[in-house]
């Protein structure tokens, strides 16, 4: 078994980040340096780096998420970036998207312990959940895949003229550049880079924000989500 490692100290911008929630900060950041790394979720390298590259990392994706949206964040893992969002944001209402079981167990107690009522974990994938779940403002996504195979799980969950915001690297530039015509076929008509996080993180937070008009996903996606919604209808009126 991996042998768990001390969180260190949190920086003192920390505190101002997460305000309130900054004790609760410490608690998740401590899961992750013990049952985080134990069960798997994270490298046990990541820990003497977990708040700048990790919590304070996602936190600042705050920065860019509109007041009072719904949110689903695919791929959650250990909860980056949904958790530190959910801490510095109380005004959202979030979704965890997870597909494996030990991560949504995780996801799950972390939610209980520190109260996020606004909150909820669901198991399954983007592709499984389309048409289930109600469509959301905005996608987020952290270290999950490649932003046009990110995009095709992410911009068909999302409602008209909503948007995916998906925290890179230093290759986002490149990345989007490559995925601009499938980002297109999915109905996207904007696509930026943002840097976030000044004054808190260096370097910079990249994240590449794709905005979709009236059909997210395009028109194969609408079909499938009519679908979706039909059978589950369907099941309902059983």
């Amino acid at each position: 078994m991996t042998e768990a490692a001390e969180l260190p100290p949190a920086p003192e911008v920390a505190e101002d980040v997460f305000g309130e929630r900054f004790p609760e900060a410490v608690r998740y950041g401590e899961l992750l340096a013990d049952v985080g790394v134990t069960r798997g979720l994270i490298g046990p390298r990541e820990v003497p780096r977990l708040w700048e590259r990790h919590l304070l990392n996602c936190a600042v994706l705050s920065e860019v998420v509109p007041e009072g949206v719904t949110v689903c964040d695919v791929g959650s893992g250990a909860g980056l970036p949904g958790i530190p969002l959910a801490l510095t944001r109380p005004d959202l209402r979030i979704t965890l998207l997870e597909p494996l079981l030990r991560r949504t167990n995780f996801l799950r107690e972390v939610v209980e312990l520190l109260g996020l009522d606004h909150v909820t974990v669901v198991r399954g994938r983007a592709e499984e959940v389309l048409g289930k779940l109600p469509p959301v403002h905005v996608v987020t996504a952290r270290a999950v895949a490649p932003l046009d195979r990110l995009a095709g799980w992410g911009v068909p969950l999302l409602r008209p003229y909503g948007e995916m915001l998906a925290l890179k690297g230093d290759t986002a530039e490149e990345e989007l550049k490559q995925a601009r015509s499938a980002l297109g076929k999915l109905g996207a008509v904007e696509c930026s880079v943002l840097h976030v996080g000044e004054g808190i993180v260096d370097p910079l937070s990249t994240v590449v924000r794709v905005e979709v008009g009236e059909s997210p996903g395009g028109v194969r996606f609408a079909a499938k989500r009519a679908k979706a919604a039909r059978k589950g209808t369907g099941r309902r009126s059983r």
